[in-house]
């Protein structure tokens, strides 16, 4: 009889030294108290633990041009912002690139059958990152990176994205819009930064209908995005029948979060999680990795957090 699976998770203390100053959301204290609730949880020891290591410049460029990836670096060499909400520091480069990394290690060790799902708890996030542009405290996008990886590099053929962050994926959807091989998905507050993501961004050419947005009103509940997932989601998903699922987990629908008004609950993305490993259970043998985006209230973040991975444990 062989051993029942575990999920795996990946983390470094490097990730703490991207440094956006004092007053910046996207700080390192959101990891510090995501490690510190997974440690106290009684399942932390049941983790399998993965080493993340740097995406190279090649990985960068499956989904980004070569000049923007040398722009990026360029800039935060010098410590210059790449937008007006997305500053830097002298690693911010290296960190970024360990971060893409992280994601990539976890499809690794779900694609050799190490671990059944897998947990990334990385920064700086990806979701708003475009082919040439960094925005959105996002330096590259960690997601669409690893389903390029996955297609390129393991054979994998069809890949789903599911982006539950509040805000929504537009390098996400702007990367894989023209592509059928790859289905986005996103549940996100209308209206809401980045100004994205209505329900009629189909994809275009031989791609429409992998696109699939759900804009969600201020106020929304844990029983809106359940409903979203279960009657909108999970037929769409069914129907593509994808090789791998990607979560892209933002926590910031969360009620506590600041820089939102949707009410969700730790409980809640417990239920979305659920929902995925069932469909990931159904369509292509469990295999699902989920990599942090945003999540600004510590509190609420790092609740999420713990709820999520218990859930993604329970599936294993």
């Amino acid at each position: 009889m062989t051993s029942k699976k575990k999920t795996g998770f990946v983390y470094h203390t490097d990730y703490l030294k991207h440094d956006t100053g004092a007053h910046n959301p996207e700080r390192p204290e959101r990891l510090q108290v995501c490690i510190e609730a997974l440690q106290a949880a009684d399942f932390w020891e049941d983790l399998s633990r993965i080493e993340a290591t740097p995406a190279t410049f090649e990985q960068l460029c499956y989904t980004h041009i070569q000049g923007h990836v040398n722009r990026v670096k360029e800039l935060c060499e010098n410590g210059f912002p790449l937008d007006y909400d997305t500053p830097t520091s002298p690693v911010s480069y290296d960190v970024a690139c360990l971060s893409t990394g992280g994601i990539l290690r976890i499809a690794d060790a779900v694609m050799t059958d190490n671990v059944s799902n897998a947990f990334a708890l990385i920064r700086p996030p990806g979701h708003h990152a475009t082919p040439n542009r960094s925005m959105g405290f996002c330096l590259f996008n960690n997601v669409a990176i690893a389903a390029r990886y996955l297609q390129r590099e393991h054979g994998v053929d069809r890949v789903a994205i599911i982006d539950w962050d509040v805000h929504h994926g537009n390098g996400t959807q702007d990367i894989f819009y023209d592509d059928p091989s790859v289905f986005f998905f996103s549940a996100h507050q209308v209206p809401l930064y980045p100004g994205t993501g209505m329900p009629n961004e189909t994809g275009t050419g031989g791609a429409v209908g992998t696109t699939l947005n759900v804009p969600m009103r201020p106020g929304s509940e844990p029983s809106n995005y359940i409903e979203a997932f279960q009657n909108t989601l999970k037929p769409a998903l069914l129907d593509f029948s994808p090789d791998f699922l990607i979560i892209s987990a933002g926590f910031d629908a969360h009620r506590l979060d600041p820089l939102a008004s949707i009410n969700m609950t730790a409980a809640g993305f417990a239920s979305l999680t659920d929902i995925l490993c069932e469909i990931a259970a159904e369509t292509c043998d469990g295999r699902l990795i989920s990599a942090l985006e945003g999540g600004y209230d510590l509190k609420g973040l790092s609740e999420s957090v713990v709820a999520h991975v218990e859930r993604l444990m329970a599936h294993a």
